[in-house]
C-alpha cells in the first residue's frame, strides 16, 4: 500500500498549494515555481504581505507591520535563486542611524552602524567605564551569532546535540552564552548604567520575549542589528510585493480574498484544501504559511488538529498596540526608528505578564517618511509600538485609554502630533488576533522564553505527508529574514521529498534546490509582525 503515502504521478509537474501569502508563503511560492513546480497559492487578505501589511492615510500607506530589514543578503539569496538581482526590484536605503532612544530623564543616545561612531556615542553617553563594557559586549554577541548560525538557524530542523557538540568544542562559548541566566540578569553583569541595560533588553521584544524571561543568547540580536539595517522605498509591503510579482512570473498563481477552511487528508497524506467560495483544491503537497497554532486550535479542520504538541505553539509571544497615523510632529527630531523608554521596565512587563495593558510602556515610533538627510514637511507617517499581551480583549474604555497614555507620555517627553490619532488608528492584541486567525493577538507564535524555547518551535516538515509549515511561528523565528528563509526551508523539504517519491526532478536553477547558507540569527522585529 505505499501508492497511499505517494503523490499522484502524471505528466505534469507536481502541484504545490500554498495558504498565506506571508513573506514565508512568498519566498516559497517563488523557489517552487522557479524550480518547475505548478504553484497556487491562496490568501484570505486583498493582498500580498500578511503582517507586512499597511493602512490607507492622506499622506500615502503606512506600514502598520514589520518596519526594519535586516539581513539582506536573505533576500539576496531569495532573488538570487531565481536569477534575478534584489536590487532591480526593489529600493533600499542603508540606515547609517540604527534607532534613536530617549529616556525620561531627558538622555538620548544614537546607535550607529559604524562601530566606531557607537563606542563615541556610548563614551560620550554613559562615561568610559560603559563603553569598554559596551566594546565587550560586541564581541560576545558576535561570537553567539557567528556560533549559532550553522548549528541552529542554517539547519532545517535544529538538533540540541549537534549544538552542544558546538559548544562543548568552542568552550569559550559558555561564558558568552550565560546559561541560566535571563537576558535581564546578564544584561545587568554587563553594563553598569541601568539604561543600556534597559536599552539591550528591549532585544527579547523584537522576537516576542520578555527580558526577564528570554534566554541571556537572545543578546545575539544586537550583531544581527548592529551589521545593518535598511528601509525599503514605498514601504515593507513593497518587498513582499516584489517577490509576488516575480513569483508570477514564473508561473505561481494568486487568489486573494478566499479563505481555507480545511485541509483534507486521503489515507496517510495531505491532500486538498476546502476554500471559503465552496472550491476544493487537490495538490501533491500543501503549505501552510500561517500561525501554527491555527492547526492546533482546529481552524484547518479535524484532520490536521493533533499534529502538533502544545509545546511547540505555547506559551505564546507578545503582542502588542499597534498605532498606523498621518500626521505632522512638533518637539523634539525624529530618525527613521526611535525609541521612548518606559521609567521602570519591570512594571512593564509585569504588567504585560500579568495579562494587562501596561500602566507605564516604551513606545517604538516608526517615523516612516524620515532617514539619512530626509526632512520632510506637512503630513508624515508613523506607525507606534507598544508591547501588550496575547489574548488581550481591549473594551473601548481601554482603547482610549492607550490613546491617552501614549500621546500623553510623548507629548511629556517633548514629541506632540497633530492631529492626535483617533482610536480608530489603533490595532489592539484582539483585532490583531481576527486578522490572523489562530494567533490569539500573539505577533511571533511560540514565545522565545526558556533555553527550549527554539527546539520546541515547528519544523517545515511535519508527522503528516505533505503538509509543511512556515512562517514566523515556525523554525527558525520570528522577524521577516528568518521568515523567509522558513520559506526557504520548506521548499527545499518540499522538493527533496517530491524527488524521492516520484520521478519529478526540480528544474535546474541558480545552485540547485539549496542555495548557500546565508547569515542567520535571531532577527529583530521592533513590529507587529514576522
Amino acid at each position: 500500500m505505499l501508492e497511499a503515502f505517494l503523490p499522484e504521478r502524471s505528466d505534469a509537474p507536481p502541484k504545490a498549494i500554498i495558504i498565506g501569502a506571508g513573506i514565508g508563503g512568498l519566498s516559497a511560492a517563488l523557489r517552487l515555481a522557479h524550480a518547475g513546480i505548478r504553484v497556487e497559492l491562496v490568501d484570505m487578505g486583498e493582498g500580498p504581505g500578511g503582517k507586512m501589511r499597511t493602512r490607507a492615510s492622506d499622506a500615502g500607506p503606512i506600514d502598520i507591520g514589520p518596519t526594519v530589514m535586516t539581513m539582506k543578503n536573505v533576500f539576496e539569496d531569495l532573488f538570487a535563486f531565481s536569477g534575478e538581482r534584489l536590487a532591480d526590484h526593489v529600493t533600499l536605503t542603508p540606515n547609517t542611524v540604527l534607532a534613536r532612544h530617549w529616556w525620561r530623564d531627558g538622555s538620548t543616545l544614537d546607535l550607529h552602524h559604524d562601530p566606531d561612531l557607537n563606542a563615541k556615542a556610548i563614551r560620550e553617553f554613559a562615561g568610559a567605564e560603559a563603553e569598554g563594557q559596551f566594546t565587550s559586549f560586541c564581541t560576545k554577541t558576535r561570537q553567539l551569532f557567528d556560533a549559532f548560525e550553522q548549528p541552529i538557524m542554517g539547519a532545517a530542523a535544529p538538533r540540541l546535540g549537534s549544538l552542544t557538540a558546538h559548544v562543548m568544542t568552542h568552550p569559550a562559548l559558555i561564558p558568552a552564552m550565560a546559561p541560566g541566566l535571563s537576558l535581564a540578569r546578564s544584561l545587568a553583569m554587563q553594563f553598569s548604567d541601568p539604561r543600556l541595560r534597559q536599552l539591550f533588553g528591549r532585544y527579547a521584544t523584537y522576537v516576542g520575549g520578555s527580558p526577564y524571561h528570554s534566554p541571556a543568547v537572545l543578546g545575539l540580536i544586537w550583531h544581527s542589528e548592529a551589521s545593518g539595517v535598511w528601509s525599503v522605498t514605498g514601504g515593507m509591503n513593497a518587498l513582499a510585493r516584489a517577490v509576488h510579482k516575480l513569483a508570477e512570473a514564473r508561473g505561481a498563481r494568486f487568489t486573494f480574498g478566499v479563505k481555507a477552511e480545511r485541509i483534507e487528508r486521503q489515507g496517510a497524506r495531505a491532500h486538498a484544501i476546502h476554500l471559503s467560495d465552496g472550491r476544493k483544491l487537490t495538490a501533491d503537497t500543501i503549505l501552510f504559511n500561517g500561525d501554527p497554532k491555527a492547526l492546533s486550535d482546529g481552524l484547518l479542520g479535524p484532520a490536521v488538529k493533533k499534529l502538533l504538541p502544545s509545546a511547540a505553539t505555547r506559551p505564546r509571544s507578545l503582542s502588542a498596540f499597534v498605532w498606523g497615523f498621518a500626521a505632522e510632529p512638533h518637539g523634539v527630531e525624529l530618525s527613521h526608528h526611535n525609541v521612548f523608554f518606559c521609567g521602570d521596565p519591570r512594571i512593564e512587563f509585569g504588567d504585560i505578564a500579568a495579562g494587562k495593558m501596561p500602566r507605564d510602556a516604551t513606545l517604538y515610533i516608526c517615523a516612516q517618511d524620515r532617514g539619512g538627510d530626509a526632512r520632510p514637511t506637512g503630513l508624515e507617517r508613523f506607525e507606534i509600538i507598544m508591547n501588550g499581551p496575547a489574548g488581550h480583549q481591549a473594551t473601548a474604555e481601554e482603547e482610549q485609554t492607550c490613546r491617552r497614555k501614549t500621546f500623553e507620555t510623548l507629548q511629556q517627553m517633548g514629541l506632540r502630533f497633530d492631529p492626535t490619532p483617533a482610536t480608530s488608528k489603533l490595532t489592539t492584541p484582539a483585532r490583531f488576533a481576527q486578522a490572523f486567525p489562530g494567533s490569539d493577538g500573539s505577533l511571533y507564535g511560540r514565545s522565545p522564553h526558556g533555553m527550549m524555547a527554539t527546539f520546541q518551535r515547528p519544523t517545515a516538515r511535519t508527522r503528516l505527508p505533505g503538509l509543511y509549515l512556515c512562517g514566523g511561528g515556525t523554525h527558525p523565528g520570528a522577524g521577516i529574514p528568518m521568515a523567509c528563509l522558513s520559506g526557504k526551508h520548506a521548499a527545499e523539504a518540499i522538493l527533496s521529498d517530491l524527488a524521492s517519491t516520484s520521478t519529478f526532478r526540480p528544474t535546474d536553477t541558480h545552485g540547485g534546490i539549496s542555495t548557500g547558507s546565508a547569515t542567520m540569527a535571531s532577527a529583530p522585529s521592533r513590529s507587529s509582525a514576522s
